[in-house]
């Protein structure tokens, strides 16, 4: 067995195995809490609804055992099963543009990877979500978004494809560079269009109505200096009932959108403070943190995968004959996740230390037990668990569990 072929092997069988033993640790941390609820919740959150949250959670995390196993199958089937080599010798039979052929491999990969894990995300969908009272997409609205979402790949995805390829071939040595900086520029602008332009074709946005909310957001937002493009009130429950607020665009296309299932089930007050949460991430600057870090890691990600493309032994030793821009860029996105797994706590402990920023921010702009009694019907209403693993937490959880963010929220009540 060749060299990388055995760090590959190693690093995917430690990652599968992690995640495998992580979703474990999950469901039987979850069914051990099932029946108590935390004391800090005790007067807001029933024993039946505490159970709900656990059996959700527990239908989802058993669902991911298969989604491991299938992105695992597939991984080994394109790799060292022969499947990108296949594929990429079929196209040359058919296909004599280079540029095009590399086109269509990328495309082939992306089709076929989508199309063995749908059944599971149909599942998901119109079984767990469905069964757990949250999914209101029907069957013909799921084609819509995905004929929509081709349509987007198709129309915004081509051109950055075919630019990045071209400057792989033609670019000279500081190609990934180059890319670095169209793929910098598409994002940025990406961000700019999509409150306007893309959003709208998936969801009704309405401007909020004139009354006691919309006062109480307008007198908040002049409290913390922030402008915004409008208020508007999303038609989340098409979809789903569960209920949440964002931010969208930057600079003069910032927008504030709140679900209408949010407004459904919080107060006034409860409004407010959510969005003084999310004005928190604003003020603290962490969605431009977390792109200056997202681009830092672009740029050696591209640097890497220039050095790699130049070694034999990357294509060789994963059973790939053809050395070429599209299939290194292929196998380069395809095997990272089983490299870059073991990692994903960093990630999740700068994501949890930004949101206990938010919270504190927003118990000095709003009332702290506001957001207190709007995040316990969150957590309530969407079914999330009270009582995750705390390992499985460390990995995935990109906010802070449930009793450790009230517990701190409620000291800031009392100072």
């Amino acid at each position: 067995m060749n060299t990388f072929t055995a760090v590959f092997l190693i690093a995917l069988a430690l990652s599968t195995c992690v995640r495998l033993w992580l979703a474990w640790r999950q469901a039987r941390h979850v069914h051990a809490c099932r029946d108590q609820v935390p004391t800090a919740f005790a007067d807001a959150i029933s024993i039946d609804q505490h159970r709900k949250a656990a059996d959700y959670t527990l239908a989802k995390t058993r669902l991911s055992y298969l989604h491991i196993l299938v992105e695992t199958a597939i991984l080994l089937a394109f790799t060292l099963g022969g499947g990108l080599q296949w594929l990429d010798d079929s196209l040359r039979g058919l296909l004599s543009s280079d540029m095009t052929r590399n086109v269509v491999l990328i495309g082939a990969v992306m089709l076929i990877s989508a199309m063995l894990e749908l059944p599971l995300d149909l599942y998901r969908k119109f079984g767990i979500e469905k069964h757990f009272g949250f999914n209101t997409l029907t069957p013909l609205g799921l084609v819509r978004d995905l004929l929509l979402q081709t349509a987007l790949g198709l129309v915004l995805g081509l051109p950055l494809l075919f630019a990045v390829l071209w400057l792989m071939q033609a670019a000279g040595p500081l190609w990934w560079l180059y890319a670095w900086l169209v793929w910098v520029g598409f994002n940025l602008t990406l961000l700019a269009v999509y409150p306007t332009f893309i959003a709208p074709l998936f969801n009704r946005f309405e401007p909020l109505e004139s009354g006691a909310l919309k006062s109480r957001i307008e007198q908040l937002l002049n409290k913390c200096g922030f402008t915004a493009q409008g208020l508007f009130v999303m038609d989340g429950s098409k979809r789903s009932s569960h209920g949440n607020a964002y931010f969208t665009g930057f600079g003069k296309t910032k927008r504030i959108v709140l679900f209408d299932t949010l407004l459904k089930h919080l107060q006034a007050d409860e409004v407010e403070a959510v969005l003084a949460h999310e004005l928190g991430h604003f003020k603290r600057h962490h969605v431009i943190k977390r792109m200056v870090w997202v681009f830092a890691a672009s740029l050696g990600f591209l640097w890497l995968l220039s050095w790699l493309m130049q070694q034999a032994w990357f294509f060789s030793d994963l059973n790939v004959q053809t050395q070429g821009t599209a299939m290194a860029l292929v196998l380069f996105f395809l095997v990272l996740p089983a490299f870059t797994f073991l990692f994903q706590p960093l990630a999740s402990l700068y994501s949890r230390k930004h949101e206990f920023e938010a919270d504190q921010y927003a118990a000095t702009q709003s009332e702290a037990h506001s957001l207190v009694s709007a995040l316990t019907k969150l957590y309530r209403d969407n079914a999330a668990t009270l009582t995750p693993d705390p390992l499985y937490a460390l990995f995935y959880d990109s906010h802070p569990g449930a009793q450790q963010r009230i517990a701190r929220l409620q000291t800031a009540a009392h100072n």
